[in-house]
């Protein structure tokens, strides 16, 4: 989306609050090191102990101004949630500590910079809890702006499918993008227009785009959805945008869309395009997230024992069965393994009905199993899978065979989705795609996580599984 002046004055905002942040928790840092009385100081309290920190804080201030642009903090607009920002904020305040440990080790007797490692440790720790509390209340305060302000981006969207509803819905459900949509266009022949877009909102077809960018006036960005468009009409919309000064954005067809990124190699003078490799085809990247997987599980597993036992022992007198429920599912490559979960259903739940999904006030729960299903209970069993090596904390939702068999059949790019091991929660799950959803909708998700793969990826969707609790039925 364009930047408006609103966008610019909220990141110039946040640098300051970010660099008056990172002064105090220096000080603030020195204070509980040496006159809080929580720590013993062997040697005795240094005199002029803030002054001699003084020069730590231009180091952290520039620090922080260069390590924030990298983690891309003062970008504005924002986009998401307050605890998606959560593992980048971990990331930017244990950098901010570093990078100040480092130069003050290295230029101490140089500049002759008076400081205590105990301090820049000790400041990680306060500098990141002084930034939740920072960009909590910035975060909040620029929501609270942009529903005051009017916005000042207006976009035609030229397609009427599924795609533009959905353009349609983000654009409305998030203030800070100052965005209206003053209007949609569909194909001529485009009878089957959804029912989310209304009368109101359609103003005509394609052929009335030129015409309709005079009427309008204020037009300031143009989004093409509907890829399979005239190529010469899509030319000329692009000339027309060009010759307004007006942004031109267009929605991938469903090859692209399904993938985040494309990559090219050549064979001398042969040029190949293909699909980006997912960062998990390094052997180092695998090692690492099987590291993550052990630590995660044996963690969790120790934690969660109690919760276990107790809800397997409601689970054995509320409901006639088997405490666990145990259920094939497919995995890395295809490979068929065996999941646990505790078990949320009456006993033989698809006698009936066959495999199918759960649905919203699912018939087959039981009272208890619908309540471990809302909070997530049900899924703890499988961190043993992931101790053994067949699931992984973080990944695709594992499927039945029946429905990965019909899906692949069915959905191009499906078995993609199989490139890595399948995880207990994922990136679709924390969108609310579980249950009786959109299977595109999941395995665009799926497969964006596997192409951007990263340990902080991770942490962000598994402190976002926590409150995930959308569709979880």
């Amino acid at each position: 989306m364009a930047k408006s002046i609103s966008d610019t004055v909220n990141s110039v905002v946040a640098v300051i609050v970010d660099a008056i942040t990172v002064v105090l928790a220096i000080y603030l840092s020195v204070w509980v090191r040496f006159d809080s009385g929580w720590f013993q100081v062997l040697f005795g309290r240094p005199e002029n102990v803030y002054e001699a920190h003084s020069p730590i804080c231009i180091i952290a201030v520039v620090a922080m101004y260069f390590v924030g642009r990298h983690v891309k903090l003062f970008r504005r607009p924002q986009r998401g949630t307050f605890a998606s920002k959560v593992p980048r904020l971990l990331r930017y305040s244990l950098s901010v500590a570093i990078i100040i440990l480092l130069v003050c080790s290295v230029f101490r007797n140089f500049f002759k910079i008076g400081f205590s490692s105990a301090t820049i440790i000790i400041f990680a720790g306060v500098f990141f809890c002084l930034l939740l509390l920072e960009r909590g209340i910035l975060f909040s305060l620029e929501i609270k702006l942009a529903k005051k302000i009017a916005p000042d981006n207006s976009i035609l969207i030229i397609g009427a499918n599924s795609t533009a509803v959905h353009l349609i819905r983000c654009f409305a459900a998030d203030p800070r993008l100052s965005v209206k949509v003053c209007g949609v266009l569909s194909a001529p022949a485009n009878y089957d227009i959804p029912v989310e877009i209304t009368p109101e909102q359609l103003l005509g077809t394609t052929d009335d785009f030129f015409t309709l960018l005079d009427k309008l006036g204020n037009v300031t960005q143009v989004i093409v959805v509907d890829p399979n468009l005239d190529k010469k009409f899509l030319r000329s919309v692009i000339f027309e945008c060009e010759k307004r000064f007006i942004r031109f954005n267009i929605v991938p067809d469903v090859f692209f869309m399904l993938t985040s990124s494309i990559e090219i190699e050549t064979i001398d003078d042969i040029p190949l395009m293909g699909l980006k490799h997912s960062p998990l085809e390094k052997v180092l990247n695998r090692i690492v997230k099987r590291i993550e997987d052990i630590v995660c599980a044996l963690l969790g597993l120790i934690i969660v024992s109690p919760i276990i036992l107790i809800f397997a022992i409601l689970v054995k007198f509320s409901s006639p069965g088997p405490i666990f429920f145990r259920q094939v599912r497919c995995g890395y490559a295809g490979k068929e393994f065996t999941i646990y979960k505790l078990r949320t259903m009456k006993q033989d739940a698809e006698k009936t009905t066959g495999p199918v999904f759960a649905s919203e006030n699912d018939p087959r729960r039981t009272k208890l199993g619908a309540w471990m299903r809302s909070h997530n209970i049900d899924e703890l069993p499988q961190l043993w899978n992931v101790l053994i090596g067949n699931m992984s904390m973080v990944g695709p939702r594992p499927e039945r065979p029946m429905f990965v068999e019909q899906f692949t059949a069915e959905i191009s790019h499906y078995m993609r989705r199989h490139d890595c091991k399948p995880g207990i929660t994922g990136w679709a799950q924390v969108h609310g795609l579980r249950g009786n959803t959109s299977i595109e909708a999941r395995l665009y998700h799926d497969l964006w996580y596997l192409e951007n793969w990263s340990l902080a990826l991770d942490l962000k969707i598994m402190l976002r599984t926590i409150f995930a609790v959308r569709n979880a039925y």
